[in-house]
């Protein structure tokens, strides 16, 4: 077990805190998290894969440190994400004696993150937590920046809040028990940086791809990090989503669209859908004359050389038309007046908001990327 790790400052003023990212994080738990509680105890939050690998760790590192732990297991999978089992979570929390002063521990992928984080912002009108992400996609998105929430049959994270956590563990150890598939999803996040704003981040990964899907620490550790560095820039400067923070959506307005297609089930995790959005923006954006031709074929390569579909084609069964994906658009939280918002490209690492996209342009654009061969 290594007791390094690297500290990434979010820096939010009184609510400011750290992400911490190393491998063996889990195992010190207890004194990483004790200094956060106003008592000697927390509930825990996670799902029910989770709690077979790591519950059983995560609660001896506590009680090691002199911090009682009560854990709710929930199902897991995006179907979680809904206000049945928010209501669920919410009673037994409230039975577990959770009081205001009081923490919850967020301890699972991005859905567990979501769902435990939005509970804890609405709990006696706020009570604190700490996330303990346990994916790839938890550790480089979901967790950091505050933002939790629960899907409708209208839309993705349409109903939530912005409660920023007190602490982010984020034990790269945990990704070992990751099946290759989550691994992969989780991956299309950290692809996104470099797309989003940093080319020589995407360069870096095009040559260690191979590495951090082979599991190399060192990879996987600096993978992380950039990632949680770019991401904790842009939420400091804009925490509420008002301007730049929007740009980490890259991919997400065609993506969202397809995950609610899809009934937010096994058919398409949510990296994956964010894989074909974020090929779509640059399809999208070349079909505007807004960037240079092909970018979105080395887009394509990279991501499917990832594991990662890159094409609505590469969903399993059959899809809405166009028009109805269209129409899922517009339930996007970017959405201005009823008028669609775009995150599209000049290049890799260009990023911009496009406001009042028309909606003919995207029918057109979805018409054509459907047959497309």
């Amino acid at each position: 077990m290594s007791t390094n790790h690297q500290t990434v400052p979010v820096s939010l003023g009184d609510r400011s805190y750290d992400i911490l990212i190393g491998d063996g994080l889990l195992a010190r738990a207890g004194e990483l998290v004790k200094p956060h509680l106003k008592r000697p105890h927390t509930v825990i939050v996670t799902d029910e894969n989770v709690a077979r690998n790591h519950l059983a760790a995560l609660q001896a590192a506590l009680s090691g440190a002199g911090v009682a732990s009560d854990a709710i297991v929930l199902p897991p999978g995006e179907k979680s994400k809904g206000f049945g089992t928010l209501a669920e979570l919410c009673d037994k929390l409230l039975a577990a004696g959770v009081e205001r002063r009081d923490t919850i521990i967020a301890f699972g992928g991005g859905v567990i993150g979501d769902l435990a984080g939005f509970a804890a912002a609405i709990l006696r009108r706020g009570v604190n937590f700490i996330q303990i992400p346990t994916s790839l996609l938890a550790q480089v998105d979901s967790s950091v920046g505050g933002k939790t929430g629960i899907n409708s049959p209208h839309g993705k994270n349409l109903i939530g809040a912005f409660h920023q956590p007190q602490l982010v563990l984020a034990d790269l150890g945990l990704l070992k028990t990751l099946p290759r598939r989550e691994l992969a999803a989780g991956y299309a996040e950290v692809a996104k940086y470099g797309l989003l704003g940093d080319r020589g981040f995407f360069d870096w990964l095009d040559g260690n791809l191979g590495r951090i899907l082979a599991g190399d620490l060192a990879a996987i550790a600096e993978a992380v990090a950039v990632s949680c560095r770019a991401k904790a820039r842009i939420v400091a400067e804009d925490e509420t989503e008002t301007g730049v923070r929007a740009l980490l959506n890259l991919g997400h307005t065609f993506g969202h669209a397809l995950e609610a297609a899809t009934g937010y089930s096994q058919r398409l995790l949510h990296g994956e859908s964010v894989a074909i959005g974020m090929v779509q923006a640059f399809r999208f954006s070349e079909r505007l004359g807004l960037c240079a031709p092909q970018l979105a074929t080395r887009v394509a390569g990279h991501l499917r050389a990832a594991g990662l579909p890159v094409h609505t084609r590469d969903i399993p069964g059959d899809l809405p038309p166009p028009i109805g994906l269209l129409d899922l658009m517009r339930q996007d939280k970017k959405a201005v007046a009823g008028k669609l918002t775009f995150i599209l490209v000049r290049g890799i690492g260009e990023a911009f908001i496009a406001k009042d996209v028309p909606d003919a342009d995207v029918l057109a654009f979805l018409e054509e990327d459907k047959n497309r061969p």
